[in-house]
């Protein structure tokens, strides 16, 4: 599975480019996002995907040194669920 990364949007697409799985992160500042919104398409639900796209998103945070605001509720229970990546989160 091949996770795209876009300007605020991580994401998954079928061949025909349509989103499968997305998580959303408008900028709110120069060094920090709002992690808005997490989607997983029914075809893909149960797979660990949006744990994927959470990685995905920890991963890219760290590379650009942002950090992040959670206002999606997945994004809140995944991050307390994984304490380890509460180095990216704002404080």
């Amino acid at each position: 599975m091949e996770f795209v990364h876009n300007k605020n949007q991580i994401a998954v697409y079928t061949p025909d480019y349509l989103v499968v799985a997305e998580v959303t992160f408008p900028a709110i500042d120069a060094g920090c996002v709002d992690v808005n919104h997490t989607y997983v398409d029914d075809v893909l639900r149960g797979q660990g995907i949006a744990g994927k796209l959470m990685e995905e998103l920890v991963s890219e945070l760290r590379q650009s040194g942002q950090k992040a605001v959670l206002t999606c509720p997945y994004a809140v229970k995944w991050f307390e669920k994984h304490p380890e990546h509460a180095d990216v989160l704002k404080k």
